[in-house]
């Protein structure tokens, strides 16, 4: 079995994107900015109320996996789809972007492959209305350990933690990873998944994970506080890693008594769906090939500005030229 820079375990969702005005979201009962879990009848009529769908492979740390993938690193992603037209589209789409979709298409059972219908204001904010299907049945029979016990860098997708089979997937896959001499990180995913889950996320950062990133409002989350620096003070008093995502305020990243603020070019989203998921793409890049934390955090805003540049959430420019021309590979 082959040894992987990065392993990704998260939701398979099929993003089905669409741009609205404020009026719509308010007429259909959508709230504006966040992702709402569904069920699959409110999907189907979300569904059907969209305008000119665009349909793009998602899921937040899939996402980042195919992000470090197209970049060129040895990924891979497990996750569960079924074997149906979308589950199928959602398998190949991972292959196209170079990333080894672990877990094959599950044949029988009812629940469809999982979808997100995501609403594009104006001001490029996305309202994200996902119904989970199979992705919510993820378990640690779905993780095999001859993966995650070779992987150099695993990424763990806090959604996952909605459900208790996906949590103890996690669990264990974090173990197999760090006693095969790996590092293991999660993608906080959400300030309301924190809410849920804040003793489960915070033993979980304390024992078990060597890196956090979340963006503000989830790491002040972790510790019930409006005050970034005293919630960055205690994240990085229980993990060697934190990084922070501050949208147009720029990373902060902080590695035991080291800290680095790296700022970003201030520009207007055509579309915010997925900046974080490539921005963690390019750090986690930059941590598997040893760069220094200030170049990862570079990195990172490379890739989340090209993905702001456009629908959808993966790079549509080949991100291995861009980072050369900016310098930083």
């Amino acid at each position: 079995m082959k040894t992987y820079q990065l392993v990704g375990i998260g939701n398979a969702v099929v993003d089905v994107i669409s741009q609205c005005d404020d009026s719509f979201l308010e007429h259909m009962g959508i709230e504006k900015g966040i992702m709402q879990l569904i069920e699959r009848d409110r999907g189907e009529v979300l569904y059907a109320a969209m305008q000119e769908r665009v349909q793009t492979p998602g899921g937040s740390v899939a996402n980042t996996i195919a992000g470090a993938g197209a970049l060129g690193l040895e990924a891979a992603f497990i996750g569960r789809v079924h074997d149906d037209a979308l589950g199928r589209f959602y398998a190949q789409a991972m292959a196209d972007d170079g990333v080894d979709f672990v877990n094959p298409p599950v044949e029988g059972g009812e629940l469809p492959t999982s979808r997100s219908m995501i609403f594009v204001s104006g001001d490029g904010e996305r309202s994200m209305n996902t119904y989970l299907g199979i992705s919510s049945e993820l378990s640690s029979s779905d993780v095999p350990d001859v993966v995650s016990g070779k992987a150099q860098l695993m990424f763990l997708e806090g959604y996952l933690f909605d459900k208790d089979k996906g949590k103890t997937a996690f669990m264990e896959a974090a173990r197999d990873c760090r006693e095969g001499g790996g590092k293991c990180g999660i993608a906080i995913s959400d300030p309301f998944c924190v809410v849920r889950h804040r003793a489960d996320f915070l033993s979980l950062i304390e024992n078990d994970l060597d890196f956090v990133i979340g963006n503000e409002a989830e790491i002040k989350s972790l510790f019930e506080t409006d005050d970034l620096e005293e919630a960055l003070a205690k994240t990085a008093a229980i993990c060697p890693l934190v990084v922070c995502t501050r949208s147009g305020d720029g990373v902060t990243v902080v590695e035991g008594d080291t800290r680095v603020s790296v700022p970003v070019e201030r520009v207007v989203p055509v579309d915010a769906t997925g900046a974080g998921d490539q921005f963690a793409a390019g750090f986690l890049f930059g941590m598997a090939k040893g760069l220094d934390i200030e170049t990862c955090a570079k990195i990172g805003n490379v890739c989340a500005a090209e993905v702001i540049s456009h629908i959808g959430p993966r790079p549509k420019a080949v991100m291995s030229q861009v980072l050369r021309r900016e310098g930083l590979i």
